[in-house]
């Protein structure tokens, strides 16, 4: 990647952006909270449709690849001189779903300047939430539906609090390619999509049920899109009813075909995928009893600059900012029963460690890291203490944890895979320098306190020079502890063997 990390300290007042790769069209908003309200800089959105790119295979067509590049390349021309930090760009379900996606990724990264973060479903719906929350507050619990190219979220929340939040495998790309095939639009195709779509909503019938919630809201692209038309239509005044969708069906029936809706207030860009966004926002309406559905303010962009606005604001504050992934790590250790004592010290002793390295390319995201792998090392206790460590490693790759990207699951599963054992099953994180150094920093800490008690955390000191370090201790230290020198003589041989670092230990009496 291009990005420099130069300005990695800019303010908080300096604008944030987030780049929403939904699906449909790639997005780009610049914004910021000024005194706690949203403030939008710079809005920029382009139809890519890297969700109809996607083949019978589940891979994505170089066509679509190449559509996705080059609106990258434009939104980096924008962010020239941006601050990572200050950038966070997202992806959705088509590149949840798409099979040569880190083969996508490497050159979406390239193109962009910046890294890209393909986030869970549920993690799509708290952060739709959060912009929904953020640019239109209320008390009262509501629904919050968003309807995507290739999935739907919809969320239940009172404040700014997601109380239930959920994403299903369809949307209005998905719908429309599959029942109204080479955008011919029939009142039998009308019938198939209301029944995929009801088939996909049926298990969330009791948890979003209108007993529980006072208004609904629709957010983004499909919900948008249709209210425009039906107030341009002169229909309703924008709200969408079950009765104003019957009508747009007939109409939508009526043309036959995509390229023939002419609908007052409908973008030529959204006549492929209407057919299968109102089949979904019909049966979204049916099934949860939604008499009536407003358009929201706020979108999933807005949820990630709110979001990353409070991270940078958690970094720079941590006594009294708020960072969710922070949260969910307390959550998952309650859940998994996790020796908090004992990944206390592993987690003090580890970013002792890490910052003796003085590593120039170093960020605290990436020492935020590590104090993550640190505190859920040992959640795969609760399913076996044979081979926890890859339980672990498991359970974090695949949990939903609030706040954190897949790819960032990722990284922090392989850094907990490689806390014990051979480091041949952790090559891909080994080729990444600095994840090297956080698993060299890891897996020491674990050996250090492998007693489960009370240590000295300034017994120890790593001196580095280049990729190789050096473990200093006192011989006092060393006649103490038997055991550990003789597990430390063992490290030293696996990186010595394996390892992209050289670990070098004072010469001390064979025990």
């Amino acid at each position: 990647m291009t990005t420099s990390r130069s300005s990695d300290m800019a303010p908080l007042s300096h604008p944030l952006a987030c780049i929403d790769m939904g699906s449909n069209s790639f997005r780009l908003e610049l914004g910021q909270l000024v005194a706690g309200r949203y403030k939008r800089s710079r809005y920029f959105k382009e139809t890519v449709r890297l969700g109809a790119g996607l083949d019978e295979h589940s891979m994505l067509t170089g066509e679509a690849v190449e559509r996705g590049l080059a609106c990258l390349r434009r939104f980096a021309d924008i962010l020239q001189g941006w601050p990572a930090t200050h950038i966070r760009a997202v992806a959705t379900q088509t590149l949840r779903e798409a099979r040569n996606r880190n083969d996508f990724l490497t050159l979406a990264e390239q193109a962009l300047g910046f890294p890209i973060e393909v986030i869970s479903g549920r993690e799509e719906a708290r952060l739709i939430f959060a912009g929904v929350a953020h640019l239109q507050p209320a008390e009262p619990p509501r629904l919050v539906i968003d309807i995507g190219g290739r999935s739907t979220e919809l969320i239940l929340g009172q404040g700014r609090t997601p109380l239930e939040a959920e994403s299903f495998q369809v949307g209005s790309v998905s719908l429309s390619m599959r029942h109204f095939p080479d955008g011919h639009i029939s009142a039998e195709g009308f019938r198939t999509a209301q029944i995929a779509a009801g088939a996909a909503f049926e298990e969330a019938l009791q948890i979003f049920k209108p007993e529980r919630w006072q208004e609904a809201l629709g957010s983004s692209g499909t919900a948008g899109a249709v209210a425009d038309v039906l107030e341009g239509s002169g229909i309703t005044d924008g709200v969408v009813t079950p009765e104003a969708l019957r009508w747009l069906i007939l109409r939508c029936i009526e043309a036959g075909h995509v390229d023939r809706l002419e609908l007052p207030g409908l973008k030529p860009e959204r006549r492929a995928v209407l057919p299968g966004g109102v089949a979904i926002l019909y049966t979204l309406l049916i099934h949860f009893g939604i008499e009536a559905l407003r358009p929201a303010k706020g979108a999933l962009r807005q949820g990630v600059i709110v979001d990353l606005h409070d991270r940078l604001y958690a970094a720079a504050h941590p006594r009294t900012g708020h960072d969710p992934r922070d949260e969910a790590v307390q959550a998952l250790q309650q859940r998994f029963q996790v020796d908090v004592a004992q990944a206390t010290r592993v987690g003090t002793l580890a970013q002792t460690l890490f910052r003796q390295l003085a590593l120039p390319e170093v960020t605290p995201h990436d020492a935020a890291e590590l104090r993550w792998a640190t505190a859920l090392h040992e959640m795969g206790l609760m399913v076996s203490h044979h081979d926890h460590h890859r339980h672990s490693a498991y359970l974090m790759a695949h949990v939903d944890a609030v706040g954190f990207s897949q790819s960032q699951q990722r990284r922090l599963s392989e850094l907990i895979l490689g806390q014990r054992g051979g480091l041949r099953k952790v090559e891909s994180c080994l080729r990444r320098p600095v994840s090297a150094w956080q698993l060299l920093c890891l897996r020491l800490a674990i050996l250090k306190c492998h007693a489960r008690q009370s240590i000295d955390d300034r017994a120890w000191r790593l001196v580095r020079t280049d990729h190789q370090v050096e473990l200093r201790y006192s011989m006092r230290w060393a006649q103490a502890h038997p055991a550990t020198v003789y597990l430390l003589r063992e490290e030293a041989e696996n990186w010595q063997r394996h390892g992209p670092l050289h670990l070098i230990l004072p010469i001390t009496p064979t025990v």
